[in-house]
């Protein structure tokens, strides 16, 4: 890997494997009693957030101080970004603290990146405004490929709110990069403007019809609707989302019964996903939150640690 974990472009299927493999044995020190490891000892790693942000913040934070290194969350409520401080001072002030790594959210697209080329310490970018969210897509991938072995020429079904989720562009990079053959299914108004291009050229198909996609799907991932990132009607009402893109209780039927579901949360249950099929059986929404941690472990290990262990 990289010095830094920006986008998935910063990691190879090679980097994907390794990082899988990693992320396995840290799963396993969750299942201890004693969940430390020495790796990181005397390293400090700063969650810097300025969206709200429960399952990665905290999944970040555990995974920083499981591995021993001395982590602090920072909220943009809570620093002196709400006095009016830019980004720029944020993040050189915090540095100039000798901070080892920096994991920061921000509702900018490009900010991870901008922030990378101010500062001598790691950045991981844990989301972007709507660009990326990398270790949010290794983690799926990882929960997709506990479940099903290798995700060659399996057909993953990625749906809903593409226009705004980070999680998809960041998924159908990395699912496309291990081989997966990956669907994105929207309505008209949610599909992102130029998808056509990208997605001749990733190698991925694109869709309006859910009914149709979910018969062939060996995984489905559903997307969460960013109600607060809409400034317009991109869809009549909650009700027609559903009925057109929600996958409901008579949709599960559609669905192998060994066929995971995920979702990277918050859910919005009896919009894009049913009760019934957030708590069947074949839900893996919770096995993604355990791997969150496991793959987070793993990148922090190989981005602070892997040189001096290697």
């Amino acid at each position: 890997m990289r010095k830094h974990l920006l986008s998935i472009d910063d990691v190879s299927a090679d980097d994907a494997a390794t990082l899988f493999a990693t992320a396995a044995e840290m799963h396993d020190v969750q299942r201890r009693q004693v969940k430390k490891l020495p790796a990181l000892r005397g390293r400090t790693v700063i969650n810097l957030f300025f969206e709200d942000s429960t399952r990665t913040r905290s999944s970040f934070e555990i995974a920083g101080k499981w591995l021993s290194a001395d982590t602090i969350n920072i909220t943009g409520k809570g620093s002196s970004a709400s006095k009016g401080e830019s980004l720029r001072d944020t993040v050189l002030t915090i540095a100039a603290m000798g901070v080892d790594a920096l994991v920061m959210r921000h509702p900018a697209s490009g900010a991870a990146l901008q922030v990378s080329q101010w500062v001598d310490a790691a950045v991981l970018n844990a989301g972007d405004g709507t660009h990326e969210h990398p270790s949010q897509a290794l983690l799926d991938a990882y929960t997709l490929q506990q479940r099903l072995g290798s995700l060659e020429g399996r057909h993953v079904a990625v749906v809903g709110d593409l226009t705004h989720s980070r999680v998809f562009r960041s998924n159908v990079k990395l699912l496309t990069k291990l081989g997966a053959q990956v669907t994105v299914v929207a309505p008209p108004t949610l599909m992102p403007s130029g998808v056509g291009a990208w997605s001749a050229a990733a190698g991925f198909a694109t869709s309006y019809d859910l009914d149709e996609v979910l018969p062939k799907a060996d995984a489905v991932m559903m997307l969460r609707v960013q109600r607060e990132r809409m400034s317009g009607g991109y869809f009549p009402s909650a009700r027609e989302y559903t009925v057109g893109y929600g996958l409901t209780r008579d949709r599960l039927r559609l669905l192998g019964p060994d066929v995971p579901i995920c979702h990277p949360g918050p859910m919005n249950r009896g919009l894009e996903i049913a009760a019934d099929a957030a708590d069947a059986a074949q839900s893996v929404v919770l096995d993604q939150v355990s791997a969150g941690v496991a793959v987070r472990m793993a990148i922090l290990y190989h981005l602070l640690a892997g040189e001096e262990t290697d």
